[in-house]
């Protein structure tokens, strides 16, 4: 889909202000695309220096040298809402002052629910955008709420409106165990903090997905589906170029990746990858590496470069004629390519949205933050995949990893999750494409502030 041509006086504004990580800008920056591609002018706005992916996107840079001296998560947040929302302001009274069209919205990350204050003080209208599902947004919004108790007995169970009932370990690891990081749990439950207040809350899923927890949500506020937030180019390829994030923290091996998969036979590997932040232990390590090894199946495994000396000694070599390891890879085009069976994840939801937009089915092995929900529904709600068992002292063992990879691969239930797999690929394509629940929202977003 060409962007539409509109003379410059019809040129409408948006600005588009993620939080400063990866995970968080790569939705948004998908859906800054979405929004140029229907006629808008886009305004990214971000705190570190990075290329433009498209000639209707304008980059704006907010400088936050600070935020390299921070110490911790809780100082950088502390930081970035005093100095950047400042800076922000006066960026804005900037625009506004000098520009025939000044903006007219701000689509910002949930987790600056302070970014709404300064729309509102600058005349704008407000977007906040959720990076995660709706699913876990609710489980954080009924903290933030006190409508949630965290019992402390292991087996209790949790009943939330429009929710599977979900065990301790389906919780966010925030929620479950609350003082492990209380900066991270205290900005996810803040996004609640003034929410009601935003003309729009937009989300990172599509209506199909998690329709339930959406209707019930919906019925309160103003949300709305505007996923999945993948290059249209692996789902509707309605905009043109549109095959890459265009954003990459670690440089991918991406030739040799792709040549290697090449010569395997289809749905043949198992991908393993754990995102860009998540560590396993040795003793974890040494686990997973031997499963890999008795599963006797191809494999392409994701470890960077700061995690590989946690190998095992000649790992490697010994299983140079079964597996790849790389220190980082083009995860969509190895999601996409036929010889990939199965894809063993940390269920962090880009990942995941991801998998269930190309149809893989995965092998879910969470490790923190909202991964453990994800992987609740990804295994017995979608019925895109199963989860591990970890054993007393919470490691996934080699003879686990082995069963995990020769159940998904060719056991009892392989082949009604590879047509599950199949449904959630067909329904995210549908969802962004011309008149599908996500793209109507956007539609309608657009159509709004094109009127105004």
């Amino acid at each position: 889909m060409e962007r539409k041509e509109r003379s410059s006086e019809d040129e409408t504004d948006v600005l588009v202000f993620p939080f400063p990580v990866q995970g968080h800008i790569n939705p948004m920056l998908q859906f800054a695309k979405r929004l140029a591609s229907k006629g808008l002018k886009v305004t990214f706005l971000t705190t570190k220096p990075m290329q433009s992916p498209s000639t209707s996107i304008s980059i704006q840079i907010i400088e936050f040298p600070e935020g390299e001296q921070a110490n911790g998560t809780e100082e950088f947040a502390h930081l970035f809402k005093t100095l950047v929302s400042e800076r922000l302001t006066n960026l804005i009274d900037r625009l506004n002052s000098s520009s025939s069209d000044p903006p007219k919205a701000l689509v910002y990350d949930s987790f600056l629910p302070w970014a709404l204050d300064v729309a509102k003080q600058c005349g704008l209208h407000g977007a906040s955008f959720f990076t995660q599902s709706w699913s876990n947004s609710s489980i954080y919004y009924h903290l933030n709420q006190g409508t949630l108790k965290v019992p402390l007995e292991e087996n209790a169970v949790v009943s939330l409106p429009s929710m599977p009932v979900l065990g301790i370990n389906d919780l966010p690891s925030f929620v479950s165990d609350t003082g492990s990081y209380p900066s991270l749990l205290k900005m996810v439950v803040d996004r609640f903090s003034n929410f009601q207040e935003a003309d729009w809350l937009f989300c990172n899923t599509f209506k199909e997905l998690e329709h339930e927890v959406i209707n019930w949500m919906a019925s309160k506020w103003p949300i709305k589906t505007v996923g999945p937030t993948i290059p249209s180019m692996y789902l509707d390829k309605r905009i043109k170029d549109d095959n890459d994030y265009g954003l990459h923290l670690f440089k991918p091996d991406s030739e040799l990746c792709i040549k290697w998969l090449d010569s395997k036979e289809t749905d043949s590997v198992v991908y393993v990858s754990f995102g860009s932040l998540a560590g396993l232990t040795e003793e974890q390590m040494l686990e997973l590496s031997l499963g890999l090894k008795r599963s006797n199946r191809y494999f392409l495994w994701v470890v960077r470069e700061a995690e590989q000396s946690k190998l095992p000694s000649n790992f490697i070599e010994e299983t140079s004629e079964k597996g790849l390891v790389v220190s980082w890879c083009p995860q969509l085009d190895v999601l996409a390519h036929r010889a990939v069976g199965c894809f063993m994840t940390h269920c962090g939801w880009n990942s995941t949205l991801e998998a269930l937009s190309l149809g893989v089915p995965m092998i879910a092995m969470p490790q923190w933050t909202d991964q453990p929900t994800n992987a609740k529904f990804v295994a017995d709600v979608w019925q895109g995949g199963i989860r591990v068992s970890k054993d007393e002292k919470g490691v996934v063992t080699k003879e686990e990893v082995e069963w995990c990879i020769r159940e998904i691969m060719e056991g009892e239930r392989s082949l009604e999750i590879r047509k599950n797999s199949e449904k959630w690929k067909n329904l995210a394509k549908e969802a962004v494409d011309e008149g599908g629940s996500s793209d109507k929202n956007i539609e309608e977003f657009v159509a709004k502030l094109l009127c105004n």
